[in-house]
């Protein structure tokens, strides 16, 4: 498996996908219950193969991440050979990013001394889609971008 597994409540929103995938495999509802029962390690495979196509096309999708910790949020815009990078960084230790108030007080001081702000770009050194794969993995989703380019407009200017 190249990825993760699926959780159950995502392959229940993707029944139907997961159906029409079976059926690409030649595989009935009837067989399906009979694989589950019987050959539950192919049943396993299949779970797995499917789960991995899925990630593999939200991932070559993927264009903007996020990850929001207490003091820092970080903001990744991927492109098809490497990815750019805004972290934010509060000075300020009491600040939370992950409230509300954190998130009022950063807009409220995002041009102070308060803020320490990052710019990078690095290759991927692994594939694309699994390097945003680690991402994720460590926290961040996937996002419109719609902070980062605010961000990176104002950097820009």
């Amino acid at each position: 498996m190249k990825y993760a597994r699926l959780t159950k409540e995502q392959f229940d929103e993707l029944h139907a996908e997961f159906a029409s995938f079976l059926a690409t495999q030649a595989i009935d509802r009837k067989e399906w219950e009979e694989l589950k029962e019987n050959k539950p390690e192919v049943a396993e495979q299949e779970l797995d193969v499917f789960s991995d196509l899925i990630w593999e096309g939200v991932l070559s999708r993927a264009e903007y991440l996020e990850h929001f910790s207490k003091n820092h949020i970080f903001l990744f815009h991927c492109f098809d050979a490497y990815i750019q990078s805004i972290v934010l960084k509060s000075l300020s230790a009491e600040t939370d990013f992950l409230t509300k108030e954190g998130l009022q007080w950063l807009s409220d001081n995002m041009f102070t001394d308060n803020i320490e702000m990052k710019v990078g770009k690095k290759v991927f050194a692994d594939e694309r889609n699994t390097s945003i794969f680690e991402l994720i993995k460590q926290g961040a989703f996937l996002s419109d971008g719609q902070l980062f380019n605010q961000i990176n407009t104002i950097i820009e200017s």
